[in-house]
């Protein structure tokens, strides 16, 4: 019975660790290849523009300050988007990284990361955001800025969502 049982909520735990959000907010860790330079310009496409907008709407009708754009930001969720692209996963894989990137490049003191795969539009993706307590509290959190991508995959035309916020 134990090994049924077992068997059973292994995956369950699996899946639920690999779809839950990461957050951060130590000052440990090393950046891959030394990259630290800052990112300044970053080309919004009308998915990731409408995307901010929603959030930030969603935030000021609960009475919370609206988060403010960071090119960079934006710029490490689009690495992280192409990356599971490119390996055919949905995950956090690397955030340790791109959350030390963020802390010595721009100063954060604190990091969130909301990914999502395959929702057809911005609004179906933050509404299943605001349905994951995590994923909520990430962007109903303690935070000032955020960066936004959401990248197509060309084999199978799913959209890919990688959304990072910070505190400054």
């Amino acid at each position: 019975m134990k090994a049924i049982m077992l068997r059973t909520l292994m995956p369950m735990a699996f899946l639920f660790t690999m779809l839950s959000c990461s957050s951060d907010s130590s000052d440990e860790g090393n950046l891959p290849n030394g990259n630290s330079a800052l990112v300044e310009n970053y080309d919004y496409n009308p998915t990731e523009l409408e995307l901010m907008r929603i959030i930030n709407e969603h935030r000021q009708s609960i009475n919370l300050p609206v988060l403010q754009p960071i090119n960079h930001i934006s710029y490490k969720s689009e690495e992280h988007n192409e990356y599971m692209i490119e390996n055919n996963v949905v995950n956090h894989a690397y955030f340790e990284e791109r959350s030390q990137n963020l802390v010595q490049v721009l100063g954060a003191v604190k990091v969130n990361e909301n990914v999502a795969y395959s929702f057809n539009t911005p609004q179906a993706a933050l509404q299943a955001w605001l349905e994951s307590p995590s994923h909520k509290a990430n962007i109903e959190g303690d935070f000032t800025h955020f960066g936004i991508s959401v990248r197509i995959s060309p084999e199978t035309g799913r959209k890919y969502y990688t959304n990072m916020f910070i505190k400054k």
